[in-house]
């Protein structure tokens, strides 16, 4: 695949990647039980409209079951899983009380709203996917409930698969209180990745092992930090899990500190954090660990916390802080007013009102003959214009191939299997296989196709197989027009927000280390540390998917890729500074030298790139030590 990558424009080696790992074998389980069995239910008792729409909840809730905590579980299944229902109640009663040209305005300053909101994160994306996606199922899908119904048992599907997500043991986790193995893995992790950036300090692998640091360190604070009744762990094993990962920030510190210094440690030294990652898996103690030599500040500074991480793994630690912070109301309206918001939001808005416009004028030529099911084209509009789903022309061919793959399945399957048993079984086969279908576009249309053209054939719906092959086509042609016409505003925003918010972050963490005064308050050093590698990651990450669109899209983000790359030197800079001045206080000319040209380079970078910097927001120039 390597091979194929060079040798295709990036914006086609995309669709051809898909993810790979193991089996997610807890959520094939979950999946299997929740549609199938709630649509199984409905059929028996004589409610079959009902079965549909808390099998619709069901699905959509699944496409969001990914690994992690159960804790987390609940803000990323539950969130859009309230938002879809709140979608379907307004789409339901927009579709029964107000005409065509109405319903189109309405929709389309929803999509703007849902937009928005989406530029806030993965979950606020996923919210307004779901609100989007049920408010033109309600208003597009005609059934005998009242909306409000409809809404209701459409949160209670979503709701069956989040309380199997909670109750069900995950399979092989034997080590401890079950409810916490999603933490306890994420957490393990973070000693993991610690303990591969040590193994490549000074070789080429070392910049990759400080990623792989920063997002497992992101994905054990996502794993930690969800919702709760109460503002602190409650439990005496989660109070562990969250001393087991603050005692783990000391020794990424310290391995990034190596990494920076670039000379080879000795072997011994990553025995230690693969020692605690088994000990956190398995809820034991670690035993003695390998101290590593103490010749340079760095290695001091690992072994000091190979220390502490032994005495909080053995004795218990009273460190709950994830050293994270809760973001405020003025910072989350300013992402949604802010370039990325209004890009976004438009682009969702003109996308979706589009496919509501055309599928309506579709509905009233009697496309769809004498049903009304006219949902499909603005769904799919919406799937189509989320980035978080690949590059705009990788999105369009793998919806396109996907939806062609799942209807003709779906049309063999419907002339073989009774009705219906066998739909109905379908369904249950489908959402067992969504879970594994995530990992690639086009299998994940696929899936979701079928399992959908199931849902409406067991409704009452004939076979809408090929009219939905046209609606996808139409769909992928709105989105293509809409996606590649100039926007309001400067294109490109939602990379420059948050590379923006990156250097903004940058700099705060810098002039934190390099303030005399603040270099004792290590519990806010590292939640600044925190925030900047992590602003940095979700930037790159934007940055990359940037970089494989067509290139008419992609030229409009050239140049920050070589921002990201300094602003990430330079932060590993600004952690090398701090583990300097925790040994002995004082910076030394390389510290101080390469900071200054980091700086320069940066701003050069910046100025290139056409990114602002906000008066009163220069990044400091270091003193000499």
């Amino acid at each position: 695949m390597s091979r194929l990558s060079a040798a295709v424009p990036p914006w086609l080696a995309h669709a051809l990647r898909a993810q790979r790992g193991p089996v997610p074998w807890s959520a094939v389980v979950r999946g299997a039980l929740a549609a199938g069995p709630l649509l199984l239910v409905a059929v028996l008792s004589g409610r079959t409209s009902v079965g549909v729409v808390a099998a619709l909840g069901a699905m959509l809730a699944g496409i969001n079951d990914r690994p992690g905590s159960r804790r987390a579980a609940v803000r990323r299944l539950g969130v859009p899983a309230l938002a879809g229902a709140g979608g379907l109640l307004v789409g339901s009663y927009a579709g029964q009380h107000v005409g065509a040209v109405t319903l189109t305005l309405l929709l389309t300053v929803l999509g703007l709203l849902a937009g928005a909101v989406s530029a806030v994160g993965p979950v606020a994306s996923g919210a307004g996917t779901q609100l989007l996606v049920a408010a033109a199922i309600g208003a597009g899908m005609p059934l005998p409930e009242p909306g409000w119904q409809r809404a209701l048992f459409f949160v209670g599907g979503a709701g069956w698969l989040l309380v199997l997500r909670l109750a069900l043991p995950t399979p092989g986790a034997i080590a401890g209180d079950y409810r916490f193995d999603g933490e306890r893995d994420a957490v393990g992790g973070v000693y993991d990745a610690v303990a591969a950036l040590l193994e490549a300090v000074g070789g080429s692998d070392a910049p990759g092992r400080r990623v792989a640091l920063t997002a497992a360190l992101d994905h054990a604070q996502d794993a930690l930090g969800g919702p709760r009744l109460r503002p602190y762990a409650s439990s005496a094993a989660e109070r562990r899990l969250h001393a087991q990962y603050a005692a783990a920030l000391p020794l990424a510190e310290a391995a990034t500190a190596l990494a920076w210094a670039g000379e080879a440690v000795p072997a011994r030294a990553v025995e230690g954090p693969r020692r605690l990652a088994v000990a956190v898996r398995t809820s034991t103690h670690t035993g003695p660990l390998p101290a590593p030599a103490r010749s340079a500040p760095a290695l001091r500074a690992l072994d000091d916390a190979l220390l502490h991480a032994a005495d909080t793994f053995d004795r218990g630690g009273d460190d709950s802080a994830l050293h994270t912070r809760r973001r405020t109301v003025t910072s989350l309206a300013r992402t949604v007013l802010g370039s990325a918001g209004r890009e976004y939001g438009l682009r969702v808005a003109l996308c979706f009102g589009a496919g509501v416009a055309v599928a309506q004028a579709l509905h009233h030529a009697r496309w769809y003959g004498s049903h009304a099911h006219w949902y499909w084209l603005p769904a799919t509009a919406v799937f189509l214009v989320k980035p978080d789903l690949g590059p705009l022309a990788s999105r369009v061919i793998c919806r396109a191939a996907g939806t062609v793959l799942g209807a003709v399945l779906f049309a063999g399957f419907a002339a073989l299997l009774p009705r219906p048993a066998g739909l109905v079984a379908l369904v249950a086969l489908c959402g067992a296989l969504i879970p594994v279908a995530t990992r690639h576009f086009a299998a994940q249309t696929a899936v979701v196709t079928v399992l959908v053209l199931s849902l409406v054939m067991v409704g009452g719906e004939p076979g809408a197989s090929w009219s939905r092959i046209g609606e996808t086509l139409l769909a992928c042609a709105i989105v293509l027009l809409v996606g590649h016409l100039p926007a309001l505003g400067q294109r490109g925003g939602g990379v420059r927000a948050r590379l923006t918010h990156a250097a903004e972050a940058a700099h705060v963490y810098l002039a934190h280390v390099l303030d005399d005064g603040t270099t004792d308050d290590r519990a806010g050093r590292w939640t600044l540390r925190r925030e900047a590698y992590r602003a940095l990651a979700e930037a790159r990450a934007s940055i990359d998917l940037a970089a494989a669109e067509l290139p008419a899209l992609a030229r409009h983000a050239e140049g920050t890729d070589e921002v990201a790359a300094t602003l990430e030197r330079l932060v590993d800079t600004t952690t090398a500074c701090a583990v300097q001045l925790d040994d002995n206080g004082r910076l030394t000319p390389e510290h101080t030298e390469r900071i200054t040209a980091l700086l320069d380079e940066l701003a050069e970078g910046r100025e290139r790139a056409g990114l602002v910097v906000k008066e009163g927001q220069a990044l400091p120039v270091p003193l000499a030590g």
